[in-house]
């Protein structure tokens, strides 16, 4: 008989304005399930920087990948997985899915604009770095709870909105190029009371590429919040869950 081939590793990108940790509960209960699990950091320095890093991330794992992106971790994994042979499906999570050519800006600028849009604010980095981005965004901290995870205790959202992660504001701007879920099944959860990511863009990014949907009642921060309906997608996704992802359930407005 031919070699069972090894479950496939889990590889989760954060989005902009948190970090790695803001996968703790999708990670507890992937590792509950047997589940191997990277996390890496996503530099959140411009689109090219980072899907390179990803993708020197993902080349380095020996076995399948399940390549799993959140808000602007959407378009990193976009185009790291292009040239990344081992990638066998594309999880988002309210996150950017962008076409050939296209950058952050040209998704969120398609659709009516999100309370994110005026509660975002850039600042100088405090070191300049020769070819570097020249600033990066925030959101404020008195904006951080409604905007990105409305649906999170205060003290946690107090947490998150003092520690972000500032991404730079070239990020927004970088041209995506041949997208991987063109060419790898993807799954997509929209968050449907996202304030970040207009819901209604999350549909039309999933529809356009053709990916399971699973729609979750959740604020951008539903990695969070719901940490148990994003494992179950990934899991779908991995293989691991069969019996569901024909999303005739799914087939509601947002």
């Amino acid at each position: 008989m031919p070699p069972v081939p090894p479950p496939p590793t889990i590889v989760l990108v954060h989005g902009a304005f948190t970090d790695a940790s803001s996968w703790a509960g999708v990670i507890s209960l992937l590792h509950a399930a047997g589940s191997t699990v990277r996390a890496p950091a996503n530099p959140l320095r411009g689109l090219t920087q980072d899907a390179a890093y990803i993708r020197s991330v993902v080349r380095d794992i020996g076995v399948p990948v399940v390549l799993v992106g959140h808000g602007y971790g959407g378009a990193v994994i976009t185009h790291a997985a292009t040239d990344a042979d081992n990638v066998v499906a594309l999880c988002y999570v309210a996150a950017f899915g962008l076409d050939t050519g296209e950058c952050v800006l040209d998704i969120t600028s398609r659709f009516p604009s999100m309370p994110a849009a005026d509660a975002t604010f850039a600042t100088d980095l405090p070191a300049q770095v020769p070819g570097g981005p020249d600033s990066e965004l925030y959101i404020s901290e008195e904006r951080f709870p409604q905007v990105y995870a409305a649906d999170l205790p205060p003290q946690l959202n107090k947490v998150m909105s003092v520690a972000q992660r500032p991404i730079a504001h070239s990020a927004l701007t970088g041209r995506a190029g041949e997208p991987a879920w063109a060419s790898k099944p993807s799954w997509y959860a929209i968050a449907t009371a996202d304030r970040m990511v207009n819901p209604i863009a999350q549909r039309f990014m999933a529809q356009r590429m053709a990916a399971t949907e699973h729609l979750l009642d959740g604020s951008h921060a539903v990695v969070l919040s719901q940490p148990d309906a994003v494992v179950a997608m990934i899991r779908e996704a991995a293989g691991q869950d069969p019996g569901r992802g024909d999303g005739n359930e799914l087939q509601q407005p947002v």
